[in-house]
């Protein structure tokens, strides 16, 4: 039963192309999580479509016009049991205007597995996947140097390692622990060292994707932390009344508990008290970080909260931020960013336009030493602290508080521009 396995979820990254969607579907294929009849079936529609090779991908990529595509767009989400744990995986997209799903899908992971081509090496998704999964506190990463198939790379040991080597130079720069990652050949489609060791390359002792997958380590639920709760969602239910619906980030959440949540629409934080908590259709008498829950307060009406809105006890009321400090990364911006740009700011559920107030230190982000020339100006792949003041107050912490609550997305007309943490904050006077 899955209920004694332990659950993680389990992101896969990696440039475009470089056969995330192949190595996941194969995973599912070759670990008995998919039957032989549902292959036969995507085989032959792959085959009608042209896309001969593709049938793996289409296992995770169900919507319709990613097959016409071939290429992923949203994220999916599929189970996936090992005799050890049972894994959540999230296939996140690749492309530039898919970011912004791959930003909370990995916001939401707790382990990843960045694919890398041997034929191509790292690209520039690659590097910004190694940064985004690190700002957006993804704790463990193994690297799968994928393709070792491929007419050119025929298995060489000698390219594993130069693509492997390439990877670290990159990790380190994102702020990885370089000798924390994990690293292994893999062929996804023909499925060498998947699940099982590859007759083709003899040279490898290590582990297949299935054994280092199931050595992840369970990750800490951060319980020990204060409440936190950002609503998703607001409901009216008949015959229960107000039912606020979310996502803890951490703390745990109790019957009984007096919780205040804010921003609030009047901006001074609405209390109540938690009647009920129910969680996959179940009453349950408390709730821990990753449960996604519906819950009834005393004396809180609809109008009152909003998605955006983050729930907390009502004696470690959340951080409602006026201003506050930031390290960012510009990823993705068509000219440069100055004082006075004000971008949407997706910070867990809420969304909020934050204007620049000041680039405080540009930095190197390679190295993180400071750079002093034309330090009034942020382009592409610069790094920088900087202060921000939304233009309505926001619920935000500091890194070193709740780093689960830290963390946002710059976004602008469509694309994201850029990722970044709070470090320090100016607190609204209730």
């Amino acid at each position: 039963m899955a209920k004694n396995k332990e659950h993680i979820n389990l992101v896969f990254i990696g440039h475009v192309d470089h056969g995330k969607s192949t190595t996941v579907g194969r995973l599912l294929y070759n670990t008995g999580n998919i039957d032989e009849q549902s292959m036969r079936k995507l085989k032959e529609k792959a085959e009608q479509l042209g896309k001969k090779g593709f049938e793996f991908a289409f296992i995770m990529d169900s919507l319709k016009e990613e097959q016409e595509r071939g290429v992923t767009i949203d994220l999916s989400h599929k189970r996936f049991d090992t005799d050890k744990y049972y894994f959540t995986i999230i296939d996140a997209p690749g492309h530039k205007d898919f970011i912004k799903n791959m930003i909370t899908g990995a916001s939401q992971a707790d382990c990843a597995v960045l694919i890398v081509a041997a034929n191509d090496g790292v690209n520039a998704q690659t590097i910004e996947h190694l940064r985004l999964s690190k700002i957006f506190g993804v704790g463990q990463l193994i690297v799968a140097v994928n393709k070792m198939d491929i007419s050119g790379v025929d298995y060489s040991e000698k390219r594993y390692k130069e693509v492997v080597e390439e990877v670290k130079k990159h990790a380190m720069q994102a702020g990885w622990k370089v000798d924390t990652l994990r690293f292994l050949p893999i062929a996804s489609f023909p499925g060498e060292n998947i699940n099982s060791k590859s007759a083709k390359m003899p040279w490898w002792t290590g582990d297949t994707l299935l054994e280092a997958i199931n050595k992840f380590s369970i990750p800490q639920k951060p319980t020990n932390l204060p409440l936190r709760l950002p609503l998703q969602d607001v409901y009216n239910i008949t015959g229960i009344g107000v039912v606020p619906v979310g996502r803890i980030e951490t703390g745990i959440m109790k019957v009984g508990d007096n919780v205040t949540f804010v921003p609030g629409r009047e901006g001074k934080g609405i209390s109540g008290e938690v009647k009920t908590i129910e969680m996959h259709h179940e009453s349950v008498n408390q709730a821990e970080p990753g449960d996604n829950v519906g819950f009834n307060v005393r004396g809180v009406a609809k109008k009152d909260i909003a998605r955006g809105d983050v729930l907390g006890r009502s004696d470690n009321v959340p951080t409602v931020a006026t201003e506050f400090t930031a390290q960012i990364v510009i990823m993705n911006h068509p000219s440069v960013v100055t004082v006075g740009y004000t971008p949407v700011f997706h910070i867990h559920t809420a969304q909020v336009a934050c204007q620049f107030i000041e680039i405080i230190k540009k930095m190197n982000p390679a190295t993180g030493e400071e750079i002093k020339e034309n330090k009034e100006i942020l382009r592409n792949g610069d790094a920088a602290i900087v202060k921000l003041r939304p233009v309505q107050p926001v619920v935000i912490e500091k890194n070193s508080d709740i780093p689960q609550m830290s963390r946002f997305a710059i976004r602008d007309s469509g694309s994201t521009v850029g990722a970044g943490m709070c470090m320090d904050i100016v607190k609204k006077q209730m």
